[in-house]
């Protein structure tokens, strides 16, 4: 992807995570032999500890280098969340009332068709939220909605 500044980095350190998990595979197949303390756990583990601190250092030094040269563009980023009108944050919302409604059926009936009608008018899903009547009345006051909703979007 010419567009991204370091894939290879960011495949390096993934692929070698998956490395390192299969070689903590190896250590956990070793737990059932430790009351006998055999040589016969000894060969893996004389490869897989070496191994992995090093790959493990190495990762982390990676990571390092690509977080101390990350660029970010906070104003992008606010931007690119507000295209969605706070759709992005529907599956939260819907935890949030699902536990006050007491239905997940319900809830997500509620918070689907609220941001069904978000998507085609690009209206904000709070607004819209906050003016619908059924959900206002699973809670019992309109400043509970919205204090609900928005602990929701700032705990993100």
């Amino acid at each position: 992807m010419p567009h991204k500044r370091n894939p290879i980095t960011c495949e390096q350190i993934c692929g070698l995570a998956r490395v390192v998990r299969a070689n903590a595979m190896a250590s956990l197949e070793n737990i059932p032999l430790w009351h006998e303390r055999d040589i016969s756990h000894s060969s893996v583990e004389r490869i897989i500890m070496p191994d992995s601190t090093l790959l493990i250092d190495y990762m982390l030094v990676k990571f390092a280098e690509l977080v101390e040269g990350m660029l970010v563009y906070p104003e992008r980023m606010k931007k690119n969340l507000e295209i969605t009108h706070g759709l992005i944050y529907s599956e939260q919302v819907l935890l949030k009332l699902a536990r006050a409604a007491g239905s997940r059926e319900k809830a997500y009936e509620l918070v689907q068709g609220n941001a069904m009608r978000s998507w085609k008018s690009r209206k904000d899903f709070m607004g819209l939220l906050l003016a619908d009547e059924t959900v206002r009345n699973i809670y019992p006051k309109r400043r509970s909605v919205a204090a609900s909703i928005w602990q929701v979007t700032f705990t993100m």
